[in-house]
């Protein structure tokens, strides 16, 4: 084909991608388009290879990359389903991903002043009372367990991730849950250098559930917002840099 006006030649981009690529692009496009639909039997390698024009070792290798990427897999029989990743598997794909990033404690805590204040109005808006008994059951674990970093840690995302899910938007709870495992995961030096720390913690922690259980939007959201400010604090009494990128941690 020719441009008409310069009399140039026009030639299309040639598609350099592996078939297996190509493969698992072109399945990947009927899931996202819902033409194939979670739940559903993925077309068998023989019918694929009929469907796609290639081979059935690509058409393997195609669906073994759809695989790593959670968007199938195995059922009954051994047979191929359409699924959706789950939200721990999407956690784990954004948090590797910002810890190669080399993000810092800063940028991530400017986006959680954001997002953890209105998760927390969220949740006292639309959280069930076992929601809110199960932020309860958390705080009550912390108090018995506040003398164990590693316990605290783990109680620490397992609450603000409680909070996101009680707010009803998977959007809030795909969001947060990254900057959580980094932030709180973040701490394992941060009650050794500040002991009073945990007990701020404690305290916020239990307001929070408090307000969410009594379906006070306004104190969940402000108590919110103090316990994540005091969180920067207590990095700036612990002297940690917090421009520096977070560190590589498993």
């Amino acid at each position: 084909m020719r441009d008409q006006k310069e009399g140039r030649a026009i030639l299309r981009q040639i598609d350099k991608d592996p078939g297996y690529v190509r493969v698992a692009k072109a399945i990947e496009t009927e899931i996202v388009a819902g033409r194939l639909k979670v739940g559903e039997l993925l077309p068998t390698e023989a019918e694929l290879s009929g469907m796609l024009g290639v081979n059935r070792s690509t058409v393997r290798e195609g669906i073994r990359a759809l695989e790593n990427a959670a968007l199938v897999r195995r059922g009954e029989g051994k047979r191929l389903v359409i699924s959706t990743p789950e939200p721990e598997v999407i956690t784990k794909v954004n948090t590797r991903a910002m810890r190669m990033m080399r993000v810092s404690f800063l940028e991530l805590w400017d986006v959680q002043m954001k997002l953890e204040p209105f998760a927390a109005r969220l949740a006292a808006e639309h959280r069930t009372p076992e929601q809110a008994d199960a932020l309860q059951v958390n705080v009550a674990e912390l108090k018995a367990n506040l003398d164990d970093d590693a316990f605290i840690i783990r109680s620490d995302v397992e609450f603000h991730g409680l909070i996101a899910e009680a707010g009803g938007n998977p959007v809030l709870s795909l969001a947060t849950a990254p900057i959580g495992q980094l932030l709180y995961s973040a701490t394992v030096d941060l009650y050794a250098r500040v002991p009073q720390a945990r007990h701020r913690l404690l305290a916020a922690h239990e307001a929070i559930a408090h307000a969410i259980t009594d379906g006070n939007a306004d104190d969940s959201e402000s108590w919110a917002a103090r316990h994540i400010e005091d969180f920067k604090r207590g990095y700036e009494v612990g002297g940690f840099d917090m421009t520096a990128p977070l560190p590589m941690r498993g």
